[in-house]
């Protein structure tokens, strides 16, 4: 992966095959609806890390917790520790999301079909999924990329921050369903509910459009 390409697109390709079959089995829905569902997750918890880590305290702190908690993780045994009931999902979603979670789970069931529960239980496995993925790209030498490579410059808060809000930007004008997820939950007044018509219509879309496993 280059210095230019999605953070999202990236892990979303990893999470292809035999995981998404193991998250459509635990959801209990078909992979197509799982592979719409994890599609517009990412970019929303994406996103909100972003939103985040725009101010250096946030930055700081999600800094510290990759360090800390996240570095060193395979991205195989993490999937596997959420869908036994591991991983701190329901905490890191907490500090993730905040007060925006309700809104979170909300926007994801109904444009995916999920439903509210469904859409937690989604956004709970991914949490830790995501952070250990970060904390790959930012201290794994074996990746290799401009962003890490034995640069301890590159791997700082402040690079963090301006990683997370490159992708923010990016998820952000590529629009679609994982675009307007992040919009509508992240970038709104925190108050009522969510106005998901648009979005509803954009998921509805895009499950029709995907082949039946």
């Amino acid at each position: 992966m280059n210095a230019s390409s999605s953070l999202t697109d990236d892990l979303a390709s990893q999470l292809q095959g035999a995981p998404l079959q193991q998250i459509a089995q635990q959801l209990g829905v078909d992979p197509s609806q799982a592979n719409a569902a994890v599609g517009a997750a990412l970019p929303l918890l994406m996103g909100a890390l972003g939103r985040n880590a725009s101010q250096p305290q946030g930055a700081q702190a999600l800094f510290g917790a990759l360090q800390k908690d996240h570095a060193g993780l395979d991205l195989g045994s993490v999937l596997g520790s959420v869908l036994g009931g591991g991983g701190q999902g329901e905490r890191i979603l907490g500090h993730v999301l905040g007060d925006r979670e309700p809104r979170a789970e909300q926007a994801l069931g109904q444009a995916t079909g999920l439903g509210g529960d469904k859409a937690n239980m989604l956004l709970r496995w991914l949490a830790p999924i995501v952070m250990a993925y970060l904390a790959k790209r930012m201290f794994d030498q074996r990746q290799g990329t401009t962003e890490v490579a034995g640069n301890d410059a590159a791997s700082s808060p402040q690079a963090l921050g301006d990683i997370l809000g490159q992708e923010r930007q990016r998820i952000g004008e590529q629009g679609g369903l994982g675009g307007g997820m992040m919009s509508a939950v992240l970038d709104q007044d925190a108050d009522g509910d969510v106005d998901l018509s648009d979005l509803m219509r954009v998921g509805q879309s895009l499950l029709g459009n995907l082949p039946r496993a």
